[in-house]
């Protein structure tokens, strides 16, 4: 089992990250891809209302995913999303001291149900609240992009740089869905409603982390804390190069607690811009 230090993280992941890539693939093949576009009825349902779905895949994805990470590093814990809807103590492992492998099956699982390409697969390692790895995969396109703390960022092993905004043009802000968003959020998310700046509902959190990090969005702006939509594609950003703050001006922490809404940007300046305009929204 891993103990306190990152250096045992590290020597963990030069031998087994290419293991944990196989077991994401794995997942998506077998129990994701076989159901796109091929979904019937009584394989989706809804969880808290009708834009929070969940369909076999999600549910066969984590399960072998759960089962294949814990191999890979006894002791750890697995949060997965479907498993906290059924268990929502088990969400606290995040929490505490056991190394933790952070899944989302099918992120993005609206898409996945009417048959759009943006959805992906995220798995992220993270050791009191800490995220040392990161493995966001679209398997439709065959893209997998990966993270490792201190050594970069990469997607199809070519490395991710945020970059910066172009000087004039509008920020291009993917923003939470209305349906996610208390009365305060949704007046700070107003903020954003400015010259300069493009807001747009974003789509899969996932996805929208890689276009940050890929230079193809500037900022998003999220209300909700779910670790597993956030812990793998903040690592992305972080590691190409951008960085993440909360509104109260502070980096997100995936345990919780965060002033909402926060956002992940290109650069440091994007992200001050952003905070601002939603402080100044609320």
């Amino acid at each position: 089992m891993i103990e306190n230090h990152s250096e045992t993280i590290d020597e963990f992941l030069a031998r087994h990250a290419s293991d944990v890539e196989e077991a994401v693939r794995k997942a998506a093949a077998q129990e994701i891809m076989p159901r796109w576009r091929r979904l019937a009825e009584h394989e989706v349902d809804r969880k808290t209302g009708p834009h929070d779905l969940v369909t076999d895949a999600d549910r066969n994805a984590e399960l072998y995913l759960t089962e294949a990470l814990a191999a890979l590093l006894p002791g750890s814990a697995v949060v997965g999303e479907e498993a906290v809807h059924a268990n929502p103590a088990s969400y606290e492992a995040i929490r505490g001291e056991a190394p933790v492998w952070i899944v989302d099956p099918v992120d993005g699982t609206r898409q996945f149900v009417h048959g759009d390409t943006g959805f992906c697969t995220l798995v992220a390692l993270a050791v009191r609240g800490v995220v040392h790895a990161s493995w966001t995969y679209a398997p439709v396109h065959d893209q997998l992009a990966t993270a490792l703390r201190g050594r970069g960022a990469r997607l199809d092993g070519e490395p991710l740089r945020a970059g910066s905004p172009e000087p004039g043009g509008d920020l291009r802000v993917a923003t939470s869905h209305p349906d996610y968003t208390t009365d305060e959020q949704k007046r700070a998310l107003l903020g954003l409603r400015t010259d300069g700046v493009a807001p747009r509902p974003c789509g899969s959190a996932g996805l929208e982390y890689l276009a940050v990090a890929r230079g193809a969005s500037d900022a998003t702006a999220f209300s909700w804390e779910a670790a597993w939509d956030h812990a793998a594609g903040l690592l992305l950003v972080t590691e190409a190069g951008g960085t993440h703050l909360t509104r109260a001006g502070e980096p997100f922490d995936i345990r919780g607690g965060n002033t909402l809404p926060f956002t992940a940007a290109r650069d440091a300046a994007t992200a001050r811009r952003v905070v601002s305009l939603l402080s100044e929204g609320a």
